[in-house]
């Protein structure tokens, strides 16, 4: 889930926990998950970092099922005292950054449907838990994202838009350089099955070392394999952003202006 300034839709209804907390899905929608999970499990290796691959499997998440939020939210305050918070399938930016800032990832409960098995706009709970959470288990990157929300709370809501670049340039499609080379964190590349070897393989892509200036100035599209990709060094490099002042970088941002789109124009309104 990434914040949301615009107004939006959803086709998809949420599902609200019964009083034990337990989300209860269909045999189909298990099934999703099923399948799902078999097919992106498998294109991991050698494409995302370490530090995810590691995150999959401390997080032990069940192969044949939707996953229970509570299960996962029990699992990463074991880990590393991050949570998961179900949500509505669209929430407010100031109830997104207030989750965040209280170490808690806003995840929606839905699954997609078969029909849209390839490609789902909005976040689902397979993004939620399989894209996000593994990162959770990573204790500098879960410090990030906490910073990252008591932040953006503190700012103006002019500069919203520019946060939410930065979310999406990092947590939701960041590269990271390994000694094994350039691989994935970010959620909305692990958990696609067409952008995960796109994003690290195809000549297409730009990938631009990490520069916050640049990245604050960087339009991009929700509904295409990205065109440009940001590569970090480490999670601390984030986390050192974030605990910096970051209003004289995006002020500067804003004064330069946003940089040419490298993607094709769109016939409406979809770049953010």
């Amino acid at each position: 889930m990434a914040p949301e300034t615009g107004k939006k839709t959803s086709s998809y209804e949420s599902k609200i926990p019964d009083a034990k907390g337990i989300i209860h899905y269909s045999d189909e929608e298990n099934a999703v998950w099923r399948d799902l999970y078999a097919r992106q499990k498998a294109l991991l290796p050698g494409r995302v970092c370490t530090a995810f691959l590691n995150g999959i499997e401390a997080l032990e998440l069940p192969a044949e099922r939707v996953p229970q939020l509570k299960e996962v939210n029990a699992r990463l305050q074991e880990i590393g005292g991050f949570g998961v918070e179900p949500v509505p399938a669209l929430i407010s930016p100031r109830r997104f950054f207030t989750l965040l800032a209280e170490r808690k990832f806003p995840a929606a409960t839905f699954i997609r449907r078969r029909e849209d098995f390839d490609y789902l706009q909005e976040p689902d709970v397979f993004h939620e838990i399989f894209g996000h959470c593994p990162m959770l288990t990573l204790p500098t990157y879960a410090d990030f994202l906490q910073i990252y929300g008591e932040t953006a709370l503190t700012l103006d809501k002019s500069y919203l838009w520019m946060m939410q670049r930065l979310f999406w340039f990092t947590v939701e499609f960041g590269l990271i350089e390994t000694e094994e080379g350039t691989r994935i964190y970010g959620a909305g590349i692990a958990s696609s099955a067409g952008e995960t070897p796109y994003a690290v393989e195809s000549d297409k892509p730009e990938r631009r070392p990490f520069d916050a200036l640049t990245v604050f100035r960087t339009p991009y599209r929700i509904d295409i394999f990205q065109t440009v990709y940001y590569v970090i060094d480490s999670a601390k490099q984030l986390y050192d952003l974030v605990s910096s002042d970051l209003v004289p970088v995006m002020d500067e941002a804003r004064r330069l202006g946003s940089l040419a789109p490298t993607f094709p124009p769109k016939d409406e309104a979809g770049a953010a």
